[in-house]
């Protein structure tokens, strides 16, 4: 382990030992530590993994020093020696040599030649060594001088052993390498809570960009969905306007032909009175008596000729038609986009899909679940359950064992082949005892089926809900903060009723009730089902 006593640059220190690295090695997650740390940390371990990351490797790594890293390690302990003033020895008489011990019992620092005697001598072998230091007062109480080789605790200052038996009699007092050491232990248990900070926020760095980038392919998915739903829109339109020109133009055609033959009709009867009129003309002109009887019958009389008064071409169009296809036109482009976006609304919603269990602390004595906590049926009996405050000693239902209190949730239910059933949310604090209205008053959001095709919304009094099929398989989202709790018909992917300006102060739990039997019907379980995104 290197030492230093100047300020150590971060990036240059080991996160083991606190200091400037020593033959420094990297991990292969990037981590550098000094090799004998790292070697001592895999010391009687199965597992090798990273002090700093806490990242593991399937093998121990081959560890080389890294060279680089070393080189500017050891330019820095250059660059940090020259800017320490160098201690020399007090005894050297002619040429002063460096000092390498200072000794706070003389008080004096000495060379290599003039500390010998403290190794020899015994007298002096007791004297306290530390590596020689220039301002050696510092380590010599002023007062006694004599060493500051302990620490008083409740002063949290340093002292000889001479204060301890004056000023700081009975004081908590400690050898200063204790003092040290525990500081050191503090500063290392800093330090492992820094980085775990910093792992922790790195973390939430990389869970914020994952997020980003899932938002963005969403986006991305949204977009192309969005842009084949008005694409086809698009095309419904210009199909619904071609059909609409085509009808135009057919009628206008068919007027056309109606006005030729009228035309044709009338040019005929012009024609065939032009040559009565001649005939008339000619007769009333003639000499020839006999021939004047003769023809006068058929000729005096008024020709045989439609009455074209009340007869038209109609110059209107006919909107009627029109209308009609453009209402049909409507309708479908209604249930498309409605269809479209139920799809795209249930897709959404399922993202916060959550695993639910029901309680069988809560369950009615007469409910039945299953060993995995995934299905509710009502039975004949009464179970043989333990008392408990929490559970519904009157109402055939049950609550699931996890509660929400902020955010979003999703799950659904199976009620295929029931006649009868409620399903939805309830408060923690709804009465559990005696019967209940299904209202947000009481407490509980819920949509319910009775006599097998009758659905109804819990509001304060029940709305009916009028379903195109029977749904067999039904979502809840809850979106807390908002006051929403929306229901629907996974299978058919349409939307069936939303509680909405809700006031959610407590937490909210999942409801369900299988209901009664009658006379055998009804006897199918509820089933929580996996979400199928």
């Amino acid at each position: 382990m290197a030492s230093s006593s100047g300020p150590l640059n971060e990036e240059l220190q080991c996160s083991i030992c606190l200091d400037v690295f020593t033959d420094p090695v990297t991990t292969p997650c990037g981590h550098n530590f000094c090799r004998t740390c790292l070697n001592k940390c895999w010391t009687n371990t199965q597992t090798c993994f990273c002090p700093f990351c806490k990242e593991t490797f399937s093998r121990r790594p081959d560890l080389k020093i890294n060279t680089t890293l070393r080189e500017v390690v050891q330019h820095f302990k250059e660059k940090l020696n020259l800017g320490r003033s160098e201690v020399f020895c007090d005894f050297c008489d002619e040429r002063k040599q460096k000092a390498v011990k200072s000794c706070l019992t003389c008080p004096s620092s000495y060379c290599e030649t003039h500390l010998e005697p403290h190794h020899r001598v015994p007298r002096l072998k007791n004297h306290k060594l530390i590596n020689a230091v220039e301002n050696l007062e510092d380590y010599i109480c002023q007062k006694h001088q004599r060493p500051l080789e302990l620490f008083c605790r409740d002063d949290q200052t340093r002292v000889c052993l001479s204060c301890t038996e004056g000023d700081h009699r009975n004081h908590n007092t400690v050898p200063i390498e204790e003092e040290s050491q525990q500081k050191k232990n503090q500063l290392i248990q800093t330090q492992t809570d820094v980085q775990q900070m910093i792992q922790n926020r790195t973390k939430k760095i990389q869970e914020i960009q994952h997020s980003v980038e899932m938002r963005k392919r969403n986006t991305e998915k949204e977009k192309s969905y969005s842009v084949e739903l008005f694409t086809d829109l698009i095309r419904s339109t210009e199909r619904c306007q071609s059909e609409l020109l085509k009808m135009m133009e057919e009628q206008q055609k068919a007027a056309e032909k109606q006005a030729e033959d009228l035309i044709k009709e009338l040019q005929q009867e012009i024609t065939d009175l032009k040559r009565r009129n001649t005939e008339l003309e000619q007769l009333s002109h003639t000499d020839d008596h006999l021939h004047l009887i003769q023809m006068f019958s058929c000729l005096y009389s008024r020709p045989h000729a439609k009455n074209w008064t009340e007869i038209s071409v109609d110059s209107d169009v006919d909107v009627l038609p029109m209308n009609r296809a453009l209402r049909q036109f409507k309708k479908t482009l209604d249930e498309t986009l409605d269809e479209k976006l139920n799809q795209s609304e249930l897709k959404y919603v399922q993202k916060f899909a959550v695993d639910v269990t029901l309680d069988p602390d809560t369950a009615n004595p007469y409910l039945i679940l299953s060993d995995d906590g995934k299905q509710v049926s009502n039975g004949d009996i009464k179970q043989d359950v333990p008392e408990n405050p929490n559970r519904f000693d009157s109402c055939s239902c049950v609550l699931a064992k996890q509660g929400f209190i902020s955010g979003r949730f999703y799950y659904e239910v199976q009620v295929k082949g029931k006649t009868e059933w409620d399903l939805g949310v309830a408060r923690e604090s709804i009465n559990r005892s005696g019967e209940g209205d299904l209202s947000p008053e009481d407490g509980y959001w819920s949509v319910i089926l009775r006599n097998e095709n009758e659905y109804d919304a819990c509001e304060s009094s029940l709305v009916s809900l009028s379903l195109k099929v029977k749904p067999e398989i039904v979502g809840v989202f809850v979106d807390y903060e908002e006051g929403l709790v929306s229901f629907y018909d996974v299978g058919h992917r349409s939307h069936i009723y939303s509680f909405t300006g809700q006031t959610f102060i407590d937490k909210l739990y999942p409801y369900f009730s299988p209901d009664l039997k009658y006379e055998g019907k009804n006897s199918k379980p509820l089933i929580i089902t996996p979400v199928k995104k």
